[in-house]
């Protein structure tokens, strides 16, 4: 296992971890898909199909692909480790009653570590635990509801529960209560699991933290600067305070661009409608061009931040703090208003760099991609029928781990 370095969102893709999309997606229903954050419901074999393909097309670019689901079934090979997440899943799955917490902890000791892992993330039905009572009150009061713990169907969008930022991890603080449990296994990985406790990784955000930031609003636009959104689901202060604990380091990050962006659906993070695919080219929604407040915040006296409202056309700050002549924004779809407000719904400006102009796309977003092999960018394109149902592109399905320097 290589050393975390992502300095960059397009350096050379070395490894990556993905979690490929299980039984989570089975415990999908028409009720529940707005509490559990989904539009539709993916056809589970044709996503794990999909997926299948991204993952092969990682590794054929040169990639060493790695699971979630792997990585924290081997956090756990120590039987206090192991339990003490058991505490902790239960507790944070709001389970109530002792009862009903002996039930399932005796169902869980049954489980390989694996099927444990792949259990807490698919969720358990009430009908998987035979002496299940509604003892509590809250317990009657959903007596109705068909599951004990909820299923985590967004974690195959493996961006948003941490960052590897650097040499570093922000390990996020989720905006809803249906996504921040993702956020455990990342913490058991990074602090038990063999290979990565002995980094020394620094963290530059923790999830016990108040307030939310998502993984789709970090950009690693160079080792010197920084992209964040503030965003639906990234609040600003918790940019304030992941800047404050990155340049308290002698970190090369001495630039947080903070992007202002519309607090919507349509615009969840940064990088739904803005990713970076060379080193002068971004893929862009229209959307955002303007009016767009940009701040630019650095490291002032005495740990304090200073922050600079920018101003200019986007290019033009990006050009500036890239050092480039010029950047070229290549808009989802051309800009037309029918074609870029569909293949933005189904995220053709969420590109996965692989290397300098060269990326990974979902196949049904044709204009953009059209547009990128016009532009000089080599596509890799993936099939994305199920995929996309989630609302997340092959950038939100993703979570590099080392990335060669540019």
């Amino acid at each position: 296992m290589r050393n975390l370095n992502v300095y960059s969102e397009i350096g050379k893709l070395k490894s990556v971890l993905l979690h490929r999309p299980g039984q989570e997606l089975e415990n999908l229903m028409p009720d529940i898909l707005e509490r559990l954050l989904f539009d539709d419901i993916p056809y589970l074999k044709i996503a794990q199909e999909e997926h299948d393909a991204f993952a092969d097309t990682l590794r054929k670019t040169g990639a060493e692909v790695y699971y979630l689901e792997d990585l924290a079934a081997e956090s756990i090979e120590d039987s206090n480790v192991r339990n003490k997440l058991i505490v902790q899943f239960l507790k944070e799955s709001n389970i109530y009653g002792d009862g009903l917490i002996n039930a399932i902890s005796d169902y869980f000791s049954k489980l390989s570590n694996k099927d444990l892992i792949l259990k807490m993330m698919s969720g358990l039905r009430k009908s998987e635990i035979k002496e299940y009572r509604a003892e509590s009150l809250q317990n009657i009061v959903d007596s109705n509801y068909p599951f004990i713990t909820d299923p985590m169907p967004n974690l195959y969008f493996t961006r948003d529960p941490f960052s590897t930022i650097g040499n570093g991890i922000s390990l996020n603080h989720m905006h809803t209560i249906t996504r921040n449990r993702e956020t455990i296994f990342a913490s058991y990985i990074f602090n038990h699991h063999k290979d990565f406790k002995k980094m020394d990784i620094p963290f530059w955000y923790e999830r016990l933290e108040n307030v939310s930031i998502e993984g789709g609003d970090q950009l690693v636009l160079s080792p010197k600067v920084l992209a964040i959104g503030i965003s639906q689901r990234t609040k600003a202060h918790a940019v304030e305070t992941l800047a404050k604990n990155i340049f308290k380091t002698n970190s090369s990050f001495d630039t947080i661009l903070a992007f202002d962006i519309p607090k919507s659906r349509a615009f969840m993070h940064l990088d739904t409608v803005f990713t970076m695919v060379d080193y002068d080219k971004f893929t862009i929604h229209p959307g955002i061009e303007g009016p767009l407040n940009v701040y630019a915040i650095h490291r002032g006296d005495n740990e304090n931040l200073r922050i600079v409202k920018e101003t200019g056309k986007l290019e033009e700050i990006l050009a500036m703090h890239l050092d480039v002549d010029k950047i070229d924004l290549i808009r989802c779809a051309g800009g037309d208003y029918i074609d870029s407000a569909r293949e933005q719904w189904n995220d053709g400006s969420n590109t996965l760099a692989v290397a300098p102009g060269e990326v990974i796309v979902y196949s049904r977003n044709y204009v953009t991609n059209e547009l990128l092999d016009k532009h000089g960018i080599k596509t890799h394109i993936i099939p994305s029928s199920e995929l996309s149902r989630g609302r997340g592109g092959p950038r939100c399905m993703s979570m590099p781990l080392y990335r060669e320097k540019i």
